[in-house]
């Protein structure tokens, strides 16, 4: 067992509280704009009724118009409730393969665990002891010595309660469990002139993303390869989120809608996430130039402003769903904040596959 570990949930046991600093999730401050028409954007609203929640002089009020106002929180607690859940779920399933193996064995649950687990858990080395005295001595009055067998104690109590959990980990492996929790989801709709992939795939991710955003230029090369790794099973959709702390991102917004015009969408989106720098309209240009567009027809295209309405129909429809950040995913609906590891796209990818019966 690592002694990092060890030293990193060890403070649960402890009497001692030691404060944890969370880890950020690379989202950006939230966005300003917050729009009336949300509802019409494209979005099924979470936690949606039929009728009115109230009227006001004969007008009825539907849970759709709050969503302006409390989508973002109202996603994070669905969202929370869901995680909650599959922890408590978690635990179920191990008490429940635990006993049906005690069972099978003739003993009772607590004995099976002191003979398969607790008897083959050594005890701290020294080594590790000294460790975690050293990384919280600033916070106990007693010497090293005074305080050496609580620390025993509960480093053993930790490897135990560990080894536990994964030996009960290895009786679900070996049990046919099927769990039919459902993650909360949020179906948003997407331009199919901005999909990149088998359009045909059956897992889509739709991002709601910035060009002037650096976490949304972090999750560009995750993305990529996902699609390239999923080759034919994941298509990847883009939609404009510019937030308001981004002076040039909705300009090149824009300039993605301008040079889809002369079919070079991908070709802008790239070389913008490459280089963030020069979004403003003579910069565009200078690149679209690059590029091989024609400058003339682009310039007179972002200079019109004609895409700007599309751009904010795709806040909008951000917005319903209950964003207020980017980068912001939604994997056949299943919402994944921030620009998180690979690996936190495939378990939901890979999810998907499996209920779909796709390998």
């Amino acid at each position: 067992m690592r002694l990092s570990k060890i030293l990193l949930t060890l403070g649960v046991l402890m009497a001692w509280s030691v404060q944890a600093i969370g880890q950020g999730n690379g989202i950006n401050p939230a966005n300003s704009r917050k729009s009336a028409n949300a509802a019409k954007s494209g979005a099924s609203p979470l936690g949606s009724s039929e009728g009115p929640i109230a009227t006001v002089a004969g007008q009825p009020i539907y849970e759709q118009d709050l969503m302006p106002a409390l989508g973002s929180r109202l996603l994070q607690l669905r969202n929370q409730e869901y995680q909650m859940k599959t922890k408590a779920l978690d635990d179920v399933i191990r008490e429940k393969v635990t006993d049906a193996e005690a069972k099978k064995q003739g003993l009772s649950t607590d004995k099976l665990l002191e003979q398969a687990v607790d008897s083959k858990v050594g005890e701290p080395t020294e080594a590790e002891v000294k460790a975690y005295y050293l990384a919280v001595k600033n916070q106990v009055n007693q010497s090293f010595d005074e305080i050496k067998p609580q620390i025993v104690k509960n480093l053993k109590t930790l490897k135990v309660q560990e080894a536990r959990q994964e030996y009960k980990d290895s009786l679900r492996a070996k049990n046919q469990v099927v769990v039919l929790l459902k993650p909360p989801r949020v179906q948003v709709g997407y331009d199919s002139a901005r999909v990149r992939g088998n359009p045909q795939a059956p897992v889509t991710i739709v991002e709601f993303s910035d060009f002037q955003c650096p976490y949304c230029k972090q999750a560009e090369a995750t993305l990529k390869d996902l699609v390239a790794k999923y080759n034919g099973q994941v298509k990847f959709a883009y939609r404009d989120f510019p937030l308001a702390i981004h002076a040039q991102a909705e300009t090149a917004a824009e300039g993605s809608r301008c040079a889809e015009e002369q079919g070079k969408y991908w070709e802008l989106h790239d070389a913008m996430f490459d280089d963030q720098s020069k979004l403003d309209q003579a910069g565009l240009v200078q690149r679209a130039g690059t590029l091989g567009l024609d400058e003339k027809s682009f310039q007179s295209c972002l200079a019109s402003g004609k895409y700007k309405a599309q751009v904010q129909q795709d806040v909008q429809a951000g917005t319903a769903a209950g964003l207020s950040g980017t980068p912001a995913f939604f994997i056949n609906g299943v919402f994944l904040n921030g620009a998180q590891p690979e690996a936190e796209f495939e378990k939901i990818i890979n999810t998907e596959l499996a209920a779909l019966g796709k390998r």
